[in-house]
């Protein structure tokens, strides 16, 4: 596990060289539509590309899950890859995304990198080795009400999304809690969540790709993840909430009635 962990880092820092030259020369962007509010560009792709190559000179018969290339592969060892999570963030100029790289096998997620190339921070977790930032050990915060947390969402962008629902869940929370941020990379928001510097994480209608990493960093750094109801929360649950064991408890009483 801590030599996919170290595979993992190596992908991401070569992704995450790349992705910062480019940020600093954006004359090389190119960007799409995907769909309502989705973009990619041509450094997403490119980076994927890197991400994969590294990972294959290493393991070639691996499977890989990527947010860009789709599936490739058959094997019970596969690579779940969002090679820019906050692609807005990027095309926009804004210096807060990420690169998130998890293994799992046999559906366990067993290594995992979120990667901020811009801050130099990488987020690690093998499963039963703990999580580090840049090899310093992560814990979790202490904060066990809401009135002394630091929350993090996203909104509801995709077309189809239930504004409404997420409302409800909002209006809930948001008048106990110190706090609600809203920053754009969900792979990292779920490392602040590790790294105590957010006590909590909560959003609907991610994908695989942008919480495996992450979900094990916390898991690792002390932290719970479920889905919003406090069920188990897998790559397609529909939400997601992460947090340190107090909070947990508390978020879940404060919603149980929604």
């Amino acid at each position: 596990m801590n030599a996919y962990k170290t595979i993992a880092v190596r992908a991401a820092n070569r992704a995450g060289d790349y992705i910062a030259k480019a940020f600093n020369d954006r004359d090389r962007i190119i960007s799409q539509s995907k769909g309502l509010n989705d973009f990619v560009s041509n450094i997403d792709e490119q980076a994927e590309y890197l991400i994969i190559d590294t990972i294959k000179k290493s393991y070639p018969d691996h499977a890989i899950f990527a947010e860009e290339s789709g599936h490739q592969g058959n094997s019970d060892t596969v690579w779940v890859i969002d090679p820019l999570d906050g692609t807005t963030n990027f095309l926009r100029g804004i210096p807060h995304f990420s690169i998130s790289i998890a293994v799992r096998q046999k559906g366990k997620t067993v290594a995992a990198v979120v990667y901020d190339p811009m801050q130099d921070e990488m987020f690690s977790a093998a499963n039963g080795s703990g999580a580090q930032l840049n090899n310093k050990r992560l814990r979790v915060s202490n904060a066990k009400k809401l009135e002394n947390a630091l929350l993090a969402t996203g909104f509801p962008f995709r077309e189809g999304q239930d504004l409404s629902k997420y409302l409800e869940y909002f209006q809930a929370l948001y008048p106990h809690c110190i706090d609600m941020r809203r920053a754009g990379s969900a792979a990292l928001d779920l490392a602040y969540v590790a790294a105590g510097r957010l006590d909590g994480f909560w959003e609907f209608g991610l994908s695989d790709w942008d919480t495996a990493a992450g979900a094990l960093i916390v898991k690792e750094a002390g932290g719970m993840v479920s889905d919003i109801k406090g069920n188990q929360y897998t790559g397609d649950s529909a939400s997601i909430l992460a947090a340190n064991p107090g909070l947990f408890k508390h978020f879940l009483q404060t919603v149980k009635n929604i």
